[in-house]
């Protein structure tokens, strides 16, 4: 039998018990509750003291709990698989120990949401036609076919390498236009990997919630002017995990 501790979601600005529901991680129906040291509070459950595997499922749990957590209250996230052994220890080590950190987070996060805009080219043959149109890339090439031969292998994967190069260097410039566009309407952004040749780019904002019906609109006019060249994939309000993950050692 594994040890049972308290998986630890995150950390709220509250001094009221909630109970969130049988929705805790692990799919064994514990009972989602705050505990609460003054005006903060964790949002735990029972678990076994174990290491969770970052699947789906897993993932889904943990992300659910934030979202109904941040129904009512400002929001710190806690790393995924954050397990402490008992209530006791989470009042004294976290609540406790790390209260005035945790206030001071919790104002800086007041009244804020994370908003997720991902981007993606639509039609990647457009788009290796205008870098085919590079001046050396097309000097490079005309070569290549002169010269269709084992001694062009070199020139080949030259050419490669410029296309590749030419691709991530579009993706920069056109990333940072459509960052360009939003980041008036937000306190801070980030922008995280992308993978894959039609992924330009995969960015976080935080915004004040007063801002938020604006970044909507400016979301609608981007998707407008650029409806034929990309795609943009825009999911929020979510918990602000891009910029707070509270970090607990025991």
């Amino acid at each position: 039998m594994e040890e049972e501790g308290k998986y630890i979601y995150c950390i709220i600005g509250t001094k009221e018990e909630k109970n969130f529901g049988p929705i805790g991680i692990g799919d064994r129906g514990d009972e989602v509750y705050t505990i609460c040291y003054e005006d903060i509070g964790a949002v735990i459950s029972s678990s076994p003291i174990t290491k969770y595997p970052v699947s789906r499922d897993n993932t889904m749990a943990h992300q659910t709990i934030l979202e109904k957590a941040m129904e009512d209250c400002t929001v710190l996230p806690a790393r995924f698989c954050t397990i402490a052994k008992n209530e006791e220890e989470i009042v004294e080590k976290v609540l406790k120990g790390r209260y005035k950190e945790f206030k001071e987070l919790l104002a800086k996060m007041e009244g804020k949401v994370e908003l997720g805009v991902k981007a993606f080219w639509k039609d990647m043959d457009l788009i290796f036609r205008e870098i085919a149109e590079i001046g050396e890339i097309q000097r490079l090439k005309a070569m290549v076919v002169k010269n269709p031969s084992r001694s062009t292998r070199d020139l080949r994967i030259k050419v490669g390498e410029l296309v590749q190069s030419a691709l991530e260097a579009k993706k920069k410039r056109e990333s940072e236009k459509i960052v360009s566009e939003l980041k008036d309407l937000t306190v801070d952004y980030r922008m995280n990997s992308t993978y894959g040749d039609r992924w330009i780019m995969n960015s976080a904002f935080l915004v004040d919630k007063v801002k938020e019906k604006e970044f909507d609109t400016r979301m609608d006019e981007l998707d407008k002017r650029y409806g034929d060249r990309i795609d943009f994939k825009y999911v929020g309000p979510v918990p602000p995990c891009n910029f707070v993950e509270i970090r607990i050692t025991w």
